[in-house]
């Protein structure tokens, strides 16, 4: 690993969650002792580790372990939907601990949904009987392009009322803490590939919802593009769109087609009750012929844009989450059929298509992991240590 001279640095060892010895942490930087020792000393005085039991010894006194204490603090993660919001409260390793969910509109403004965030995220510490002194931080996501440097929503064409919007700033009137701000899908991925693909390098997650959108990984890290729009997949041009009209303005849009709002307006001109992404999924599950035929229909779609991703980035997992990958395989066979079929073998050869496992609160794990990321950086904790 070479050798470590910070705190900070020594403590990411610590966030896989195991327990080492004195010993193992000088063999595996190769730092003397006498400085392990010391930057133990001061990342104890933190309370970011913690005494973890012993070691089995081989003759003498057996040498006591160090841990990762995560419940030294906590984290409010918040997933703003169209429609939904999801407040999550987690530990610093985001362990869900509790969370509360309730119906919003985004298009109600900036302060009347974030009012509603932070009286969820109230009732979240009160429950758990943790203090707004106790908070690592904040981590929201929002349906729209955000500028993640300022936590700024950008030009987001469903949220009236939110561009430039100082989200943090309102935020911190009411909780005294760092807030952290990203488009939603962004942080779905970060959630899904800290809780189940850790080891995928480069990953893309895919919702499929009242909008669409992706959240693009490459190299183990999240790419926002220069303006916060990398894996805006909506608003991608699709053969099968053309004469449809996007909300953002444009012409044969995915989102047009292929969103739950879009695919309901096409069961509805057929004769079929659907009014929104939810009325479709219930006609699926009823195993309505044409529904299923709407949503694999959708999933090609999908597939179609996804297959010239697949070309560019060559990922190793594409995720598909969103409420419309609730349909399960219908909308991921249609996604599959294409992709597979469209793209060259050698970038489909180890690729797999899935759904998502964190389904519905990849969202608040995201945020959540959005934060520790930052607080617990070696630079952050190297800072809290000098100040």
């Amino acid at each position: 690993m070479g050798t470590l001279t910070r705190a900070g640095e020594l403590f990411q060892i610590f966030r896989d969650g195991q327990a080492r010895t004195r010993a193992e942490l000088a063999e595996m930087t190769g730092l003397a002792r006498s400085t392990v020792a010391a930057r133990l000393d001061a990342l104890t005085a933190l309370g970011l580790i913690g005494p973890a039991g012993e070691a089995l010894s081989s003759g003498g006194r057996p040498p006591s372990r160090v841990a990762f204490k995560p419940a030294s603090a906590v984290i409010l993660a918040a997933d703003i939907g169209a429609t939904h919001m999801l407040v999550g409260l987690t530990d610093l390793s985001g362990r869900l601990i509790d969370e509360r969910r309730a119906g919003t509109d985004i298009a109600g403004g900036p302060e009347v949904v974030l009012d509603q965030m932070v009286e969820l995220a109230t009732q979240l510490l009160a429950a758990s009987g943790r203090s707004s002194g106790e908070l690592a931080g904040i981590g929201i996501g929002l349906p729209g392009p955000v500028e993640h440097s300022s936590g700024k929503p950008t030009n987001p064409p469903i949220m009236p009322g939110w561009d430039r919007f100082d989200v943090p700033g309102y935020i911190q009137g009411s909780f005294d803490t760092q807030v952290l701000v990203d488009n939603d899908v962004n942080i779905m991925a970060l959630g899904e590939r800290a809780a189940f693909w850790s080891e995928a390098q480069d990953l893309l997650f895919v919702k499929v919802a009242t909008g669409i959108g992706s959240g693009v990984v490459c190299g183990g890290l999240l790419q926002r593009g220069a303006d916060g729009t990398a894996g805006d997949l909506g608003h991608i041009r699709v053969p099968r769109g053309s004469g449809v009209f996007c909300r953002c303005g444009n012409e044969g849009c995915l989102e047009a087609i292929a969103s739950g709002p879009a695919i309901a307006r096409a069961l509805s001109k057929a004769g079929l009750p659907a009014v929104d992404g939810e009325e479709v999924l219930s006609l699926v599950r009823a195993g309505n012929v044409q529904a299923i035929q709407a949503i694999r229909q959708a999933g090609r779609d999908v597939g179609d844009v996804l297959a010239t991703c697949v070309s560019m980035l060559n990922p190793a997992v594409i995720v598909i989450g969103g409420s419309l990958a609730a349909a399960g395989e219908h909308l991921i066979a249609g996604v599959r059929e294409v992709v597979y079929s469209r793209s060259l073998p050698l970038a489909t050869s180890r690729l797999q298509i899935v759904q998502s496992r964190a389904a519905g609160e990849a969202g608040v794990l995201g945020a959540s992991r959005m934060v520790s990321d930052h607080v617990l950086s070696a630079a952050r904790i190297d800072a809290a240590l000098n100040s």
